[in-house]
Order: C-alpha cells, then sequence, then structure tokens
C-alpha cells in the first residue's frame, strides 16, 4: 500500500507541475518510460534492493497521478556488469523508441560506456551508480549526469579524518578498474595536500572480484604500513577482511575504507567487521530525519525488508529524474537537461541539488567507523557529510570537464 501523505510531503517539489487529474486522462497517453540499465545478475548484493528503491518510487508516482498525465513505466535490462552488453541494450532501447531517457548503471567502466553512447546519440543519461571523477569531469558530457557522491567526493570526507591519524606510511588496496583507480588518485591527492609528509609505500592491484586475499595481506605486511586506503566491496572486500582479521593485519593497522559500512557489505561480514575502520556507509537504523524515516516505512510496508544503500540510491535517482520532468514539463532532451541543471529534488537524505556546472548531485553519505553490535556490523560515532561541502572548486572542474559539456 502507498502512503498518501508521505508521497505528498516527499514529492512536493515535483507534485505541483506534475500530477495530472485522477481518472482515466493519466491512463489514456502513452506512459513516460525509462530505461534502466544495471549489472542486476553481477552484483546483486547492491542491485537487488536498488531495483526494490526504483519499483517503489514508480509505484508512488504513478498512485499519485503520473507525470504530465501519463504513467511511469521503467523498462530493466541486465548489462551483467560488461560495457558492451550495457550500450547493446541501450542501442536496442532507444532505436526502438521504447524509452524517453536512460538511467542506471553500478561498474564505472560500464557507466563511461553508456555515457559516450549517450554523447554520441544525444541522449540523456542519468548516471546513478557508477563512481569515478571522469564521468563528469574528464569525459563528462552535457547528456550525462551524476547521483551519487563522485570517489573524490567521498575521499575528500574520509581524508578530514584520515588526516587526524598520525600515520605516515601508507598502502592502498583497490580493484584494477576505473572506480579503483579514480578513488586511489583522488585520496593521495587529497591526503598529501592535507599532510604533505605522508608516503604511500606499496599499491596493491587486484582484478575486480578476483583479489587472492592471501598474497594481498602477505604484500601489505611486508610494506610495513601505518595505515591502509581500502577500495574493493562485495566478495573481494569480505575475503580481505576475513584474511586480514586472520593474519593481524586488522584491527592492528588503522584502515579507511570507501563504502564498506553499507548494509550491503556489513550483513556479509557480520561479526568478522573490522571495528575501528573509518568508512562511508549507511547507519539507516540510527537515522531519524523525517525525510529518511518516511522512506523507511514506505519501503517496508513494500518490501517487508529494511533498506540498504542501493535501496536509497534506486529511489533518489527516480526522483531526480520525476523532478526534472515536471520541471521540464516534457521529455524531450534538450528540455531535460536545460531542467537538470541546478534542480533541487528530495531524497531520504534531504534535498540535493543537481550541480549546473559539472552536472554532479550534491546527495552526500554518512561517514564514521566500525564496531560490532549484537553479533552484526555496525556504523558508530557516524556524521552526515553533504556533499554540496565536497564538490572541487569552479576552476578546477573548468580545468577538467571538457569545453562542450559546459554548453
Amino acid at each position: 500500500m502507498v502512503d498518501f501523505a508521505a508521497r505528498r510531503q516527499l514529492l512536493a517539489a515535483v507534485a505541483a507541475a506534475a500530477l495530472a487529474p485522477a481518472g482515466g486522462r493519466a491512463q489514456s497517453a502513452p506512459p513516460i518510460r525509462i530505461g534502466e540499465i544495471n549489472s542486476y545478475s553481477t552484483i546483486p548484493q547492491f542491485l537487488v534492493p536498488y531495483r526494490k528503491g526504483w519499483e517503489l518510487a514508480v509505484e508512488e508516482v504513478n498512485a499519485a497521478g503520473g507525470l504530465l498525465g501519463r504513467r511511469v513505466e521503467v523498462i530493466a535490462r541486465d548489462d551483467a556488469g560488461k560495457p558492451d552488453d550495457a550500450v547493446r541494450h541501450a542501442t536496442e532501447l532507444v532505436a526502438s523508441g521504447q524509452v524517453d531517457l536512460l538511467a542506471g548503471t553500478f561498474l564505472s567502466n560500464v557507466g563511461l560506456a553508456v555515457a559516450d553512447y549517450a554523447l554520441r546519440n544525444r541522449r540523456l543519461f542519468v548516471a546513478s551508480e557508477p563512481l569515478t571523477d571522469a564521468l563528469v569531469w574528464d569525459k563528462g558530457n552535457r547528456y550525462t549526469f551524476r547521483l551519487r557522491a563522485s570517489t573524490y567526493m567521498q575521499s575528500a570526507m574520509l581524508v578530514e579524518e584520515a588526516s587526524k591519524l598520525p600515520a605516515r606510511r601508507w598502502v592502498t588496496i583497490a580493484p584494477n578498474y576505473e572506480y579503483g583507480q579514480s578513488a586511489v588518485a583522488s585520496f593521495k591527492a587529497l591526503l598529501k595536500a592535507a599532510r604533505p609528509e605522508v608516503e604511500f609505500v606499496a599499491e596493491q592491484w587486484p582484478a575486480q572480484g578476483k583479489l587472492e586475499a592471501g598474497s594481498t595481506v602477505q604484500a601489505v605486511l611486508a610494506a610495513r604500513p601505518e595505515a591502509v586506503f581500502n577500495v574493493t566491496f562485495g566478495a573481494d572486500l569480505a575475503r580481505l577482511v576475513r584474511e586480514g582479521n586472520l593474519r593481524g593485519l586488522f584491527p592492528r593497522v588503522p584502515t579507511v575504507s570507501l563504502l564498506s559500512g553499507e548494509p550491503e557489505y556489513l550483513d556479509v561480514l557480520k561479526d568478522e567487521t573490522p571495528k575501528g575502520w573509518i568508512v562511508t556507509g549507511y547507519p539507516w537504523e540510527q537515522i531519524t530525519t523525517p525525510e529518511h524515516a518516511r522512506f523507511v516505512a514506505a519501503y517496508r510496508r513494500r518490501h517487508g525488508d529494511y533498506p540498504r544503500l542501493g535501496s536509497v540510491v534506486g529511489y533518489a535517482a527516480m526522483q531526480a529524474i520525476f523532478a526534472a520532468i515536471a520541471r521540464a514539463k516534457s521529455t524531450d532532451t534538450e528540455k531535460l537537461i536545460t531542467a537538470l541543471r541546478g534542480l533541487q529534488f528530495p531524497t531520504p537524505f534531504g534535498p540535493a541539488t543537481m550541480r549546473a556546472l559539472d552536472h554532479q548531485s550534491t546527495m552526500g553519505a554518512y561517514v564514521g567507523k566500525l564496531d560490532v553490535r549484537g553479533g552484526s556490523g555496525v556504523m558508530v560515532d557516524w556524521r552526515y557529510a553533504d556533499g554540496a561541502d565536497y564538490l572541487p572548486g569552479d576552476e578546477e572542474v573548468r580545468r577538467r570537464r571538457p569545453a562542450d559539456a559546459m554548453k
């Protein structure tokens, strides 16, 4: 069932321009169709909740009358974590005239491939999850917008805490593809700017999904680090933590880790969760803001489960799209681009804005430490880091973003 009062509050910015009269008019017009492409079969721990999040958002908007007098439909495709498959799906969806815009992707290399397709074919692409900085900077384009806080933004959040550690000798562990490379580059640059005396004495670059935990941990120990920056996630994170715990690397060596406080991963680690890690994540059970409480209640009613970070991302991505359509009063690509630039839209974390300069959302992240409570991993001593406070300056963006992407 849909909580109509919560729906009206959460989508107040959308409703005035978007809601159609109740009755047959919203049903007679062709639906607004969104092509959602993602690695559903490859990363189910994040993307199953993600799908539940966007399904909730779509059901809510349709229960409230739809957009522009039309229902909203999502046509989902599984890219299996392969850029070529993602582009093939995008091509089929657009060429057949099935969709008005594209959304989604998880892996950064897949997101970049769809962004390139969007540029070449002049189609709007709202990237929900891929975190690489290149998506909105070096390889950014006028047709691509991104929801989640980037590797630069989340690294900046973590550097605030990492710079307080006495450690000088650092080792990095990251998957050897665009996301890991981008995260390490941002973290190193930001930490060196804050602490010039810091040294990065070793780097480990396992293939995504194929981390050999024993040899990785052995190599890290051999470098005699005073701190570790970790970017692995999913099954690789679980393998790294278990081997690191076994060999005494964790929690003895302070560790700063991207994404590791997300329930998707803590649910797997349980009592093996390494205490004291400084992480970005999502302490869903401890957040009491009205926006979040409404979202959790609606999500529980619909799915009978608690939300993960993926749930928030899926839901918020649709809120951004709905708000853009309402503002543009159209699904025309150029009108949607104009509407998205500077657009404020609701999320379970509170209002966010799509920065006009680089098409990066200001939706933030939670930063805290890991602990074990009742046999489960949790975040403690956390704070919400507003993404607007961690965006790079305008001049830095203009230096890195292609000139034609600024038009």
